[in-house]
């Protein structure tokens, strides 16, 4: 199959790049998209493509965006993917791989990912930390909270670790579905997994642990629901966001009641951990 690539250079970056993301992949047709420093990498048939569609996207986002489009030589492109698709060992506890990908027995914890648009295989340094988090954190007998679950990775840990409840919650239909099917794949189907955004936080759900992998300005807007599902004592684990971005992050946090526990750093991501009194 032929495809066309369209490189976006988008100003400023957060939040532009994910809504251009939503906007070609959630209501279009491009189905996959590669990172690049000022911008998006975005694929689709070349018998899909419209230009007239792009052009739109682009003057509905609200930003500056120039691109180039370029036609790509006929390939499976599947098999190339899958090729240079590597799984992930993160800090020699959790190996999170592809279906395609060895299973290893040198590891606490294995979960299998299909890797398809959903955000969440560990590639990415914000996953990558919260698993990190997630390893030194007490589970067992809790009830989390997966905010933002992409392909539920986070959540599906959670469960391995023998949390009591989890619910996973995104707002992509294309994430819940991927969900599912990792859900059911790595053998945890008591994980609830909910298509929607913070508004499906009601006051009768309580929490022990929240995660939120999640951009900035979702974190400021929801920061508030957030800690009015968390219980007493219970710890709130936040990425997505640059760390230039943690002054804005731990101001609202302790206007809110929560005291910031620990903070990581990797490829100028960070990940910040809350304790609410």
């Amino acid at each position: 199959m032929k495809y066309i690539e369209v490189t976006l250079h988008i100003a400023p970056l957060d939040p532009f790049k994910d809504l251009m993301v939503y906007a070609l992949g959630d209501e279009g047709p491009y189905d996959s998209f590669t990172d690049i420093p000022d911008g998006v990498k975005a694929y689709v048939p070349a018998d899909q493509y419209d230009e007239a569609f792009l052009k739109q996207a682009i003057a509905d986002a609200g930003c500056q965006i120039s691109y180039e489009v370029a036609e790509m030589p006929d390939k499976n492109w599947n098999e190339v993917w899958e090729a240079g698709h590597q799984p992930v060992l993160v800090e020699d506890f959790c190996w999170v791989r592809a279906p395609f990908h060895p299973h290893r027995n040198d590891v606490e914890y294995e979960i299998e990912i299909e890797p398809k648009m959903s955000f969440g295989t560990a590639h990415h340094a914000t996953t990558y930390m919260m698993l990190s988090l997630l390893r030194d954190e007490e589970v067992k007998g809790k009830r989390v909270l997966d905010m933002g679950s992409g392909t539920a990775v986070l959540a599906i840990l959670a469960a391995k670790k023998g949390a009591s409840y989890v619910e996973a919650v995104d707002v992509d239909e294309w994430a819940y579905r991927n969900a599912l099917e990792n859900i059911v794949r790595n053998g945890v189907p008591e994980i609830h997994c909910l298509l929607g955004d913070a508004t499906c936080l009601t006051s009768d759900k309580h929490f022990d642990l929240i995660l939120a992998n999640i951009n900035r300005n979702i974190l400021l807007r929801d920061m508030v629901r957030y800690v009015n599902v968390l219980n007493p004592g219970g710890s709130i684990l936040f990425s997505g966001f640059y760390q230039s971005d943690v002054a804005k992050i731990q101001s609202e946090a302790e206007r809110l009641g929560l005291t910031l526990d620990r903070q990581m750093v990797r490829d100028e991501w960070t990940a910040l951990r809350f304790v609410k009194q």
